[in-house]
């Protein structure tokens, strides 16, 4: 259990800092999501595998509810600014983003890139 929340905090680290937003605020919110699924993780450790996109969506709310939505998708050509979202919904297993808008898969948790 432990294992999988230091490959969560390690997978929204890596997306946070792709697309420029890993701020010493927003890591204390990546750190407070972790901990807040710790206890999740314990009472349920046979879900394990939905903690990676769990801690995300946790991020997401965090961020949106301070900063704005995050992550924003960069694919689409449109100028209608919207983000990308988790799937499968409850977080895994292999969660990955996806466009609010064409329903496209854009990257594995962990693999965003800038632009």
């Amino acid at each position: 259990m432990v294992d999988q929340l230091i490959s969560a905090r390690a997978l929204v680290m890596r997306d946070l800092e792709a697309t420029g937003v890993a701020s010493a605020d927003v890591v204390s919110i990546l750190e407070d999501a972790v901990s807040e699924r710790r206890w999740w993780a314990e009472q349920w450790p046979e879900g394990a595998v939905y903690v990676g996109g769990l801690v995300a969506q946790d991020v997401q709310d965090a961020l949106l509810e301070r900063v704005g939505r995050w992550p924003l998708c960069t694919h689409c050509a449109d100028d209608d600014t919207h983000p990308l979202y988790i799937e499968p919904e409850l977080g895994g297993p292999d969660p990955h983003w996806v466009c609010e808008h064409s329903g496209t898969v854009i990257a594995p948790l962990g693999k965003l890139l800038n632009g």
